[in-house]
């Protein structure tokens, strides 16, 4: 597949690219999206909820009541979970959310994910471009340039630009992320994929290796 090269300006440069078809051109497996995804989701979780149980309450001891012949449930001491104020029983405790999955499966959703975007036309070339301060203003004069300001758009760079970032910070409806940070779900979450001639590059030769 050849896309054309366009300056910050919106101006075709005349360049084309070619994308490689074992990156951009697969038959997508959904399933491996699925599951790059919910180990993504996992990871981002702090797991930190957290209720106490019998042995953490304060409170008295003391028995409340007769053991058997009161006609109701037997209920040790004023922390018992039956009361109202009392412990909980098996309650949430704090725990690591995030579980393996194999190189080959991450690559192969990757895959899979820009294979989508390059079959729906969402993906969008640009030269390698910098600014020379952080500023919003400019980077919104380039989606609009780019005619995707109204679209949730990720811009991918070849490698770290603080300047680019900085000046997207405060843009809701826009990421910037490096070649090396790109996953399947930020992928999938935009509706314009932005990469630069240097990314492409990164991009296969990480997903080729």
């Amino acid at each position: 597949m050849e896309l054309s090269v366009y300056t910050i300006k919106g101006e075709d440069t005349g360049r084309k690219v070619t994308l490689s078809d074992s990156i951009f051109a697969i038959e997508p497996n959904d399933h491996a999206i699925w599951l790059d995804v919910k180990q993504y989701r996992a990871n981002s979780r702090q797991g930190t909820h957290k209720t106490k149980e019998r042995s953490e309450m304060s409170g008295s001891t003391r028995k409340l009541g007769r053991q058997k012949g009161g006609g109701g449930a037997r209920r040790g001491d004023i922390n018992s979970p039956l009361l109202v104020g009392g412990a909980r029983v098996f309650g949430p405790r704090p725990r690591d959310y995030g579980f393996k999955l194999n190189k080959k499966v991450k690559d192969l959703a990757r895959k899979s994910a820009l294979s989508y975007k390059a079959k729906d036309q969402s993906i969008l070339i640009v030269e390698d471009f910098t600014f020379d301060m952080p500023k919003t203003k400019d980077f919104v004069t380039l989606t609009n340039n780019l005619k995707i300001a109204d679209k949730k758009s990720l811009f991918v760079l070849g490698e770290a630009n603080k300047n680019v970032y900085l000046s997207a910070r405060n843009l809701s409806s826009t990421k910037v992320v490096t070649v090396s940070e790109l996953n399947t779900y930020k992928v999938l979450d935009s509706k314009s994929l932005v990469l630069t001639e240097s990314a492409v590059a990164g991009i296969e030769s990480i997903l080729n290796a």
